[in-house]
């Protein structure tokens, strides 16, 4: 009896990904087999094809973790899950055991294992995962849109930190994907956004999208947000630049008692004028990753068109590319959101 294989991705540093054949085993016990549909690429994956994390994921890893997918068969053990359900995988596998997990705060486990960089991911074509990781999706959900749901849920997360409430004012600092992402999100829940970004590509984007934008390389930011404002400032900012400047900007366009979300990785730490927190009681607040409730949300949200997928989506292309698509997304200054279709 022939073993049955499937396609899969792997990254074998300097910046360079095979797509090999490999065998399929049968899902463990607590586990689900999922057909993969589409995979996204986000900036940690390009991390990772830039050689930033070989220390961490080693030269024999299948990436991917903004993955959409169809329960193909399940492990012994589980229940509530269907064969032929459509769903995502929320990539967090968290100990149980550590402060954070006995607290309640199981997505920021001190132990934590990131499914698609801890352990290889959905660039492959039958993906084993913890059945406590999927979402079943809506019918309905396209499944090219619900390739999203993962960076949504990141942008659901940074906006509940937030504590939006509707009608504040926001500014996300940084226009990439996701700012992008944390910008619709914020709209929906019914904040008065602007985004700041000096990309002119990332620029256009927001504006078809219908965001008011400023470019500080072009106009005073922090002039533009206090008229913008009635001279009050930002309520809520949301830091995704990763920038110097970003940081500076944060506390800039701050409104008294201004709530400021952190969701960039400063790759180093950043200089940050704490007399502003002092002199305008402002709040600083981490988001890292998202709960299940976020997924919830960012199901909802793009269901029901919160999210111009198709307009985030810029562009699709085979497993068989793959290595063509981390080089596009390199050099592209249009890229959004670039998708790896992995099943036939």
């Amino acid at each position: 009896m022939s073993t049955l294989e499937i396609n899969a991705a792997y990254y074998r540093g300097n910046k360079t990904f095979t797509v090999e054949k490999t065998a399929v085993t049968p899902p463990k016990k607590g586990e689900v087999a999922v057909r993969i549909a589409f995979c996204g690429i986000c900036g940690t994956d390009m991390h990772v094809f830039h050689g930033n994390m070989d220390a961490r994921v080693g030269l024999n890893r299948i990436v991917g973790h903004e993955m959409s997918g169809v329960v193909e068969s399940i492990g012994e053990g589980v229940t509530g899950i269907t064969a032929g359900e459509h769903v995502v995988v929320r990539p967090l596998d968290h100990c149980g055991e550590c402060p954070a997990c006995t607290a309640g705060h199981e997505h920021i486990c001190h132990k934590l294992k990131f499914l698609g960089l801890d352990t290889d991911g959905a660039m492959q074509e039958i993906w084993n995962v913890p059945a406590h990781t999927l979402h079943v999706l809506p019918a309905q959900l396209r499944l090219d849109h619900a390739a999203l749901i993962e960076p949504v849920a990141v942008a659901c997360h940074d906006v509940r930190r937030a504590a939006l409430k509707a009608g504040e004012d926001v500014v996300v600092i940084g226009g990439g994907p996701i700012g992008i992402l944390v910008a619709m999100v914020a709209r929906d829940t019914g904040g008065n956004v602007v985004i700041s970004e000096v990309n002119p590509h990332r620029l256009a984007i927001a504006q078809k999208l219908g965001f008011a934008t400023v470019n500080p390389k072009d106009v005073d930011l922090v002039g533009a947000i206090t008229t913008r404002t009635g001279g009050k400032g930002a309520d809520v900012v949301f830091e995704v630049s990763g920038t110097q400047p970003g940081v500076d900007a944060m506390t800039a366009v701050a409104a008294t008692r201004a709530r400021i979300v952190m969701v960039a990785i400063h790759a180093t730490k950043p200089q940050i004028d704490l007399f502003q927190f002092f002199w305008r009681e402002l709040e600083l607040l981490g988001a890292r990753v998202y709960e299940p409730q976020d997924y919830e949300k960012a199901i909802e949200i793009i269901a029901s068109g919160g999210v111009d997928a198709d307009t985030v989506i810029t562009d699709v292309s085979p497993l068989s590319e793959i290595q063509a698509s981390f080089e596009g997304l390199d050099s592209s200054p249009t890229a959004m959101k670039s998708l790896i279709k992995v099943g036939a």
